[in-house]
């Protein structure tokens, strides 16, 4: 969780605000509205998360609104840590005992980073002995949270195995696009 690595409770609450939808541009008003901290709080944090780089300020009107730096370096980096503890991402991590034995968790890059992609595309791979219905419910909220629809695959081990050694082109796919890595060891994974 972000609050195990920044100590500040209302710029873990700004930075979950942001971070839930990256691409949004949100009013000093509407920071206060979805954190439930003080203004005061809310600007304070706005003006230091600005002059890190990792905010940046728009004045439109009368009004000042914030979004994400695509220019801050660790941009990317972040919306990686927001995959695990935001949404789909936490909700797995906190109920994986309830989905079974899973070896990997993966989420594409395209999926993380909210960027079109093609219909095919899968956005979330789990393998593993997956217990469907808990995650069909997992996955169902997040479809409700984003309005969106989630492309999903799950899949034993050995069924991943055998289609990675036969070079099936769907897990080649997946193996060869940008992902996030949720559950498991990537090089593990990859060297199977």
């Amino acid at each position: 969780m972000l609050s195990d690595l920044i100590t500040s409770k209302s710029r873990v609450k700004l930075l979950n605000v942001f971070l839930a939808n990256p691409y949004e541009m949100y009013h000093v008003r509407e920071c206060v509205r979805r954190t439930g901290d003080e203004i005061n709080a809310v600007r304070r944090e706005l003006q230091y998360l600005e002059g890190k780089g990792i905010f940046i300020k728009e004045n439109r009107a009368n009004r000042v609104y914030y979004s994400l730096s695509k220019n801050y370096p660790f941009y990317f980096d972040l919306l990686e840590l927001a995959s695990k503890t935001i949404g789909l991402g936490a909700d797995f991590l906190k109920n994986r005992a309830k989905l079974g034995k899973i070896k990997y968790a993966m989420f594409s890059g395209s999926f993380v980073r909210r960027i079109k992609r093609y219909p095919d595309q899968v956005d979330f791979m789990v393998v593993g002995t997956v217990v469907l219905p808990e995650l069909a419910v997992l996955v169902r909220n997040e479809e409700a949270r984003l309005n969106t629809e989630i492309n999903y695959t799950a899949m034993t081990e050995e069924e991943f195995k055998f289609r990675k050694k036969r070079n099936d082109p769907f897990i080649i796919g997946i193996l060869s696009g940008s992902r996030v890595m949720l559950l498991g060891d990537e090089e593990a994974m990859l060297a199977t």
